[in-house]
């Protein structure tokens, strides 16, 4: 009798284990989502991390080795998208306000100069060389060429309808402009600024993103909820994959090994999520939570960690792209949009807020020979 009663107490605990194991796993997430939690960083990054903050009329800049705010760089009205140089010694960014490109010398926290824009500048980048800068002028349906050097205008180019994200091939030949009221993302030939071609690519294209061969190029589809994949030899799109709600920026990471797609929704139901895609197999491999609004994405030379703006949240959140936890987050100015990362060394500033003089186009610039 009492063999039995062992037996019976023996069976019941093991149910109520199992009942309370299959209770957990329904109530938890599946393999392919991760909540993340802001954990240690076990991994110092070099470097400096460039914000635009388009709501608070300034700019971050944060150490990255330490994850705090260097200085904050105010005068630019409503700055949308920031660029650091390819040799890290300047800053460009937009002020979609006063149709303005704007370049800072990155080791003096100094105005370096302006060159006017077309209407509502959203995008500026810069080719491989550092030798041009584009600007998409969303208000003219146009992107303008700047020549660095001599800090002139040197094309307007006709594009899509209001275009807003681009990005250079990674041998700098080739420049893909994504129409964010249409449906195609047009090409210019960086040799003679000119367009020379539309690839159809779906609903509201707002950002690009080239693989680092440069053999593809990937788009986000903002009004579909996915990104699109687009074959640069033939410049045709040649697949799609579902993110979440309101995709904006997209990112290869340098390894060329992942896409990251900052899927920021709207004001009113902003999403939360930056989705991580294998490049190999083009799937969705795990979903992160980052914050309100994530709409900017960099990540670091080493492919290591990804440092995400969230413009609803004011702030921006770093994720361990290893444990695909967010490890760190940061405040910005009001309304975080575009963001860059120099890899050289922060210089430290003469003071928490600098303010910016922004002179006219035809004042004096100081020399970066340094």
């Amino acid at each position: 009798m009492h063999r039995q009663n062992r037996t019976v107490s023996l069976a019941s605990l093991l149910l109520i284990v199992g009942l309370a194991a299959l209770f957990t796993a329904c109530a938890g997430q599946s393999p392919a989502a991760t909540i993340a939690r802001p954990v240690e960083q076990t991994e110092i990054v070099q470097g400096t991390v460039w914000v635009a903050n388009e709501y608070g009329n300034s700019l971050t800049v944060i150490d990255a080795s330490s994850n705090s705010v260097i200085t904050t760089l105010t005068g630019i009205e409503s700055p949308h998208n920031i660029q650091v140089a390819p040799d890290g010694k300047s800053v460009w960014a937009v002020s979609g306000h006063e149709a303005l490109a704007v370049m800072v010398d990155a080791t003096t926290y100094q105005l370096h100069g302006i060159v006017p824009t077309g209407k509502e500048p959203a995008h500026i980048v810069l080719t491989p060389d550092g030798k041009t800068a584009y600007t998409t002028n969303g208000g003219e349906d146009t992107v303008t060429a700047i020549d660095v050097a001599t800090m002139q205008s040197v094309a307007i180019i006709p594009v899509g309808a209001y275009p807003h994200g681009l990005r250079p091939s990674p041998d700098g030949r080739w420049l893909y402009v994504a129409n964010a009221r249409g449906t195609t993302v047009s090409v210019i030939d960086t040799l003679t600024n000119e367009r020379v071609a539309d690839i159809e690519v779906g609903q509201k294209p707002v950002q690009v993103a080239f693989a680092p061969d440069g053999r593809f190029a990937y788009v986000s589809l903002n009004a579909e909820n996915s990104v699109g994949k687009i074959d640069v030899a033939t410049r045709t799109l040649v697949g799609t994959v579902p993110v979440g709600v309101g995709p904006i920026q997209v990112y290869v990471a340098p390894d060329g090994k992942t896409l990251l797609a900052a899927n920021q929704g709207t004001k009113e139901a902003p999403s939360t999520t930056v989705s991580i895609i294998d490049i190999a197999t083009f799937a969705v491999v795990s979903t992160v939570e980052t914050g309100t609004g994530a709409h900017g994405v960099v990540i670091d030379p080493a492919s290591r960690h990804a440092y995400i703006s969230n413009i609803y949240g004011d702030d921006v959140v770093v994720i361990d792209l290893v444990t695909r936890q967010v490890v760190a987050s940061i405040p910005t100015g009001g309304g975080p949009n575009g963001i860059s990362l120099s890899p050289l060394a922060p210089v430290p500033a003469p003071a928490t807020e600098i303010t910016l003089p922004m002179p006219e186009h035809e004042d004096t610039m100081p020399s970066m020979d340094h």
